[in-house]
């Protein structure tokens, strides 16, 4: 077999067979196979695109390019979600407690913020003494006896997909719906759960802009799953606006903390609600209602918020800053941004907010940049919110003044205002599940 004809094959519309994407992802591993192969081939992919089994083939390929985690010495069903990235988005935080809480298994590793998105493990590291990087039998043991372990990424699984995500970064070949659904679900099916939630972001933040695209890369990934022999389904969620009024990484951890005390905004406070029962129906709870119902007790009963607190301590967090917040780390400055005209708030360009809050320090403009854990937004008028001139709009954290006034630019810069309110959004707009042979896209109520 040679590298040249799969290429060749790829670039003129043919489909690659098992063992030709094993061939390329093993070779490449092994430095038989070059860098300008792979990029000639991915192109190749970009361009003509992969079919569900070929995209199938390529994630088993690379899930299993690295260690393939055993959760089968923990009991019960153990249950992993995947967010596509956004702004302001600290679902993990309230909705992996809230399971646990319920007495599901939640073993989750997660990613690093880059660009205008933040990190789970980011947000983590904002809590003082907090270990995000553990050993594979802390990490179970923490699992087995709390219920819940949020850990970044081991670097040996799936180092195929690290490799190939690098080329892909730097050829133009990111924006590829095989190859991005490749990259989520070998990470989730490498990490050994049995179910796994997708939470597939659109809108202004999100990598999918529009909700057929994301329709589509959730289709792509529920269908990886379940081949795979993982129960899987997927939530089309907002993020045409960022989530809850909090950007930046301990400034999501409190309001995590603020919305599992009963306290959170309403639009977080209700999508996590609808993904937390759908990670609870994997247990085969009666219905979505019945899970609902028992996700808002876990909350109203300060269970969550204690299993939170559990898990953080299980990881030689400070659990003091949950309870107090007045114990985190404070930025240096603290900037209130004044409207300068009336009127609804009808768009808010939710990537150039993340943006402004990585100009803040609050993220990585590349991968060595440091992070200013204090450093973010708290936005006091979101989209459909009405602010009159003069009133604050919100309020920044950052190291500097100067910070501040670039990010105010781009704030206003990312916001419209109009004199009638706009039309409302959801903030779910689809279900995407596998019934039978085929993956039904259903139109989301709550």
């Amino acid at each position: 077999m040679r590298m040249y004809d799969i290429i060749a094959k790829k670039r003129d519309g043919g489909e690659l067979a098992k063992n030709e994407i094993d061939f390329f992802i093993k070779g490449y591993l092994n430095g038989e196979v070059a860098d300008y192969q792979i990029s000639a081939l991915l192109m190749a992919i970009y361009l003509n695109g992969m079919n569900a089994e070929e995209t199938a083939n390529l994630t088993l390929s690379m899930a299993q390019s690295g260690e393939m985690l055993d959760l089968s010495s923990i009991s019960g069903i153990k249950v992993d979600k995947h967010s596509t990235g956004g702004v302001g988005d600290k679902t993990s935080f309230i909705i992996s407690p809230i399971v646990a809480s319920l007495g599901v298994k939640v073993a989750k590793m997660s990613g690093r913020g880059l660009g205008h998105t933040g990190g789970t493990t980011d947000k983590l590291q904002s809590i003082p003494g907090m270990r995000v990087s553990l050993d594979r039998s802390e990490f179970l043991k923490i699992v087995r006896e709390v219920g819940i372990c949020l850990i970044s990424q081991s670097n040996n699984l799936v180092p195929a997909d690290k490799m190939i995500y690098a080329l892909r970064d730097v050829t133009a070949t990111v924006d590829c719906l095989p190859l991005i659904a490749s990259s989520i679900m070998s990470k989730k099916i490498a990490a050994g759960s049995d179910c796994i939630l997708l939470d597939v972001k659109t809108g202004s933040g999100a990598f999918t802009k529009t909700v057929d695209d994301a329709i589509k890369l959730a289709k792509f990934m529920v269908e990886i799953g379940e081949n795979a022999g993982r129960k899987t389904v997927a939530l089309i969620t907002d993020m045409d606006r960022p989530l809850g009024r909090a950007i930046g990484n301990s400034l999501e951890i409190i309001e995590a903390c603020e919305t599992l005390k009963g306290n959170g905004p309403k639009d977080l406070t209700d999508i996590c609600v609808e993904l937390a029962a759908n990670m609870l129906y994997f247990t085969e709870c009666e219905s979505i209602d019945a899970c609902k119902d028992l996700v808002k007790k876990a909350i109203l009963d300060g269970s969550a918020f204690e299993k939170l607190k559990e898990m953080i301590n299980a990881q030689g967090g400070d659990v003091a800053v949950l309870e107090d917040s007045e114990k985190f780390e404070k930025s240096k400055v603290k900037y209130d941004v004044i409207a300068s005209e009336s009127g609804f708030v009808t768009a808010m360009n939710t990537e150039k907010i993340g943006i402004a809050s990585v100009i803040l320090g609050a993220g990585r403009a590349t991968k060595d940049s440091q992070i200013d854990y204090s450093a973010g937004i708290i936005l006091t008028k979101k989209s459909g919110d009405f602010v009159n001139k003069g009133e604050k709009f919100a309020t920044l954290f950052s190291a500097s003044d100067e910070l501040c006034k670039t990010a105010e630019k781009i704030i206003f810069e990312a916001t419209k205002l109009s004199s009638t309110p706009p039309i409302a959004r959801p903030y779910i707009h689809a279900r995407v599940v596998k019934n039978g042979k085929s993956i039904e896209v259903l139109n989301y109520t709550g």
